[in-house]
C-alpha cells in the first residue's frame, strides 16, 4: 500500500494523500520523503497550478514516528537532514491547502502550517506535544506557530503540549477556516479550483511577494510587492484578463 497517494482531482488540481491509516498517519521519514518528493514534481508541472495536501477522516497526522527517533542520536538526528525534505514543501512556488480532519498534532500540525490555506473541519484538533516526550518541536511548531497566532499562545501550546479545537485555531488565525467533517476536502477542492483558475503568474507572485514580505521590512516589502505588479503587466494574462473584464466575458488564461 502506497504511504503517499497522489492523483489528478481536476484539471488543474492534485490531490496528495497521506495513507499510513493504521497509525493516524504518523510521519516517518519514507513518508517525508515521498511527500517531498511529489511535491517537487508536482511544482514542476505548469498544469497544477494548485495542490491540496490530506490524510484521512481520522487523522491529518498525528505526528511524527516515535518508533524511528526513540533510540536515535544527535548526530544521527542531524545526518538526517530532513529539514531539506520540508524545505521542498515550504519552497513550492505553487499554492498548497491542507484539508485537515481529526488530528493534525507534532509534524503534522507543523506539516498543515507548510500550506497556505488550512481547511479545517470542525472535529479537528492542533498541537506541538513534542515537550511530553522530552523533546521540542523541530520542524517549524516554534517559530511558524509563533508567526501564525503569536507569542503568547504559541508559548501556551508549546510548554503544556496542550491541543486547541478547530474553532480555537479558527479564532487564533491558525486555520483559514472551519467547515463540517465530512465538507472537509469538497471544500478544499473548491478553494483550489477558484486558485487554479486565476492566472498561474499572478498566483505565483502574490504567494511569493507574501511570503518573502513576512520577513522584510514594511519598505523592503512594499519594493517586492511593487516590482512583482510590475512584472506582471510583461504577462499574455494581464492582457487577457484585463480585455476579458472589458469585453464581458470570461478569461483564458495561459500561465504566460
Amino acid at each position: 500500500m502506497d504511504e503517499v497517494v497522489v492523483e489528478r482531482a481536476g484539471v488543474h488540481v492534485a490531490l496528495v494523500r497521506i495513507n499510513r491509516p493504521q497509525v493516524k498517519n504518523a510521519l516517518n521519514l519514507k513518508v517525508r520523503e515521498l511527500l517531498a518528493e511529489h511535491v517537487s514534481r508536482l511544482a514542476g508541472e505548469s498544469a497544477i497550478r494548485c495542490i491540496v495536501l490530506t490524510g484521512n477522516d481520522e487523522a491529518f497526522a498525528a505526528g511524527a514516528d516515535l518508533s524511528e527517533m526513540a533510540d536515535a542520536g544527535a548526530i544521527e538526528m542531524m545526518l538526517r537532514q530532513t529539514h531539506l525534505l520540508w524545505r521542498a514543501i515550504a519552497s513550492c512556488p505553487t499554492p498548497v491547502i491542507a484539508a485537515v480532519n481529526g488530528y493534525a498534532f507534532g509534524g503534522g500540525c507543523e506539516l498543515a502550517m507548510h500550506a497556505d490555506i488550512i481547511v479545517a473541519g470542525e472535529g479537528a484538533k492542533f498541537g506541538q506535544p513534542e515537550v511530553r516526550v522530552g523533546i521540542m518541536p523541530g520542524a517549524g511548531g516554534t517559530q511558524r506557530l509563533a508567526r501564525a497566532v503569536g507569542k503568547f499562545k504559541a508559548m501556551k501550546m508549546v510548554l503544556t503540549g496542550g491541543s486547541v479545537t478547530a474553532m480555537e485555531a479558527e479564532r487564533m488565525g491558525l486555520v483559514s477556516e472551519v467547515v463540517p467533517d465530512t465538507d472537509v476536502l469538497s471544500r478544499a477542492m473548491v478553494l483550489a479550483e477558484q486558485i487554479a483558475a486565476m492566472p498561474p503568474l499572478a498566483v505565483t507572485q502574490i504567494k511569493e511577494v507574501l511570503l518573502a514580505g513576512q520577513d522584510a521590512s514594511l519598505d523592503a516589502a512594499l519594493a517586492l510587492e511593487r516590482k512583482a505588479f510590475q512584472l506582471l503587466f510583461a504577462s499574455r494574462d494581464q492582457k487577457e484578463g484585463m480585455r476579458a473584464f472589458f469585453e464581458k466575458r470570461a478569461p483564458e488564461y495561459e500561465g504566460r
